[in-house]
């Protein structure tokens, strides 16, 4: 899954990978990207790896598993400074356990020594759960994505003991505050979560929609064609349409996106997500090859004889619709023999000039002017054969 998701990063994007043993191998997948990966050694802690990533330009930072405490504050760590956003993948099985595990985690490394605080750091970093499943059939598939949404603690205490005259007001007011403060310290919610997609009797469900900060996070973070696809998603599927966002080109004139641009740039985004899953199934498809033994020279040999295959296929489709074509085509040719035959016999024609009138305005009813010359020459070639057997038998009738 994770190395299906590189896929949809923008290549503009450089990419960081730090693992405790190489598992992802991104640069043999992907070689064309900007991407360095980095593992700790003997001699070269984790940390000190993940400082030097720091130091790289990187915009996406990704953590192979996040299966020790230690690897689990180097997430927390790089998701908070020096990257756009940090990808990673973890075993918990629902997402009150994820934070739990990763809060238990950072508590046990020493970094944080208060509960609260560390799950706080948690939620912070914590946008989308991404939830795969395998079932009994051996079925691999995303069962949910889960949103996070961080719960901003308010200042809700009052003064309003100082307006009360009495000794009893002034009290209320204080015990109304002193409820506010026990209700913070003993309520340990600091963050609520929500299934935006869910696999529901086979087939994906929108559940919720994406909240206003994640929204305007993810469309800042989009080029032009994602954005319009973005926002055709959210209003199509929950009726929410996000405020336009202002544009200028290089001589700094607004750039407007008539109803046809958008149309085009929808089908573009279309196209191109597209043409990113077939190049990432052909990738796959040979590193799955290569892990299970076959030589480069084998996988080059059954890609040539699957685009021979391809190609023999059309070549054959080609023809058969070649060969229906000509069939109707002379099926239309008998047909109009058979109607300029009635003519001549109901007419008494016995001149070429007529066939020709009479043959215009059959062809007139076809509909198929790509044909007509065809089947105009076919007609009349058959028109003189039989004038001139006529004349023959006329002659021979007279002598």
């Amino acid at each position: 899954m994770l190395m299906a998701i590189i896929e949809s990063i923008y290549e503009t994007m450089n990419l960081r990978i730090q693992e405790t043993a190489f598992e992802l191998h991104l640069r043999k997948i992907y070689p064309t990207r900007n991407i360095l990966s980095l593992r700790e050694t003997e001699t070269v802690s984790g940390q000190e790896g993940l400082d030097v990533q720091k130091k790289t330009d990187g915009t996406v930072n990704i953590i192979g598993e996040v299966a020790t405490d230690p690897v689990a504050a180097w997430m927390i760590q790089a998701a908070q400074v020096a990257s756009k956003f940090t990808l990673f993948t973890h075993h918990a099985k629902t997402f009150p356990n994820l934070v739990t595990a990763l809060r238990n985690s950072m508590l046990r490394t020493g970094v944080f020594s208060n509960e609260r605080t560390a799950e706080e750091q948690v939620v912070q970093v914590l946008n989308f759960d991404i939830h795969l499943v395998k079932d009994f059939r051996g079925r691999r598939y995303i069962e949910r994505i889960t949103e996070c949404i961080p719960i901003e603690e308010k200042n809700e205490y009052t003064f309003d003991h100082r307006n009360e005259k009495t000794l009893e007001g002034k009290f209320d007011k204080f015990f109304d505050n002193a409820t506010i403060f026990f209700s913070k310290t003993t309520n340990k919610e600091l963050y609520r979560h929500q299934n935006v997609l869910e696999f529901i009797d086979d087939k994906y469900v929108l559940s919720n929609p994406i909240s206003d900060t994640n929204i305007k996070e993810m469309r800042l973070n989009m080029n032009d064609e994602d954005q319009v696809a973005f926002d055709n998603f959210l209003e199509r599927n929950w009726g929410i349409k996000p405020p336009k966002m202002v544009r200028y080109d290089e001589e700094g004139n607004e750039i407007i996106l008539t109803r046809e641009k958008t149309e085009k740039v929808e089908k573009t985004a279309e196209k191109r997500m597209k043409e990113m899953a077939i190049n990432f199934s052909q990738k796959m498809n040979v590193e799955a090859k290569k892990a299970i033994g076959k030589t480069p020279a084998q996988i080059n040999a059954e890609i040539q004889k699957k685009q021979m295959q391809e190609a023999k296929k059309m070549e054959k489709q080609a023809k058969a619709e070649e060969k229906a074509e000509k069939k109707a085509i002379k099926n239309e040719i008998k047909e109009a023999k058979k109607e300029i035959k009635s003519k001549r016999v109901i007419k008494n024609i016995s001149n070429q000039n007529n066939d020709e009138d009479d043959l215009d305005s059959i062809l007139s009813k076809k509909m198929n002017p790509e044909k007509e010359s065809i089947i105009r020459n076919s007609i009349l070639a058959g028109i003189d054969f039989n004038d001139k057997n006529k004349k023959g038998n006329d002659e021979d009738t007279n002598e």
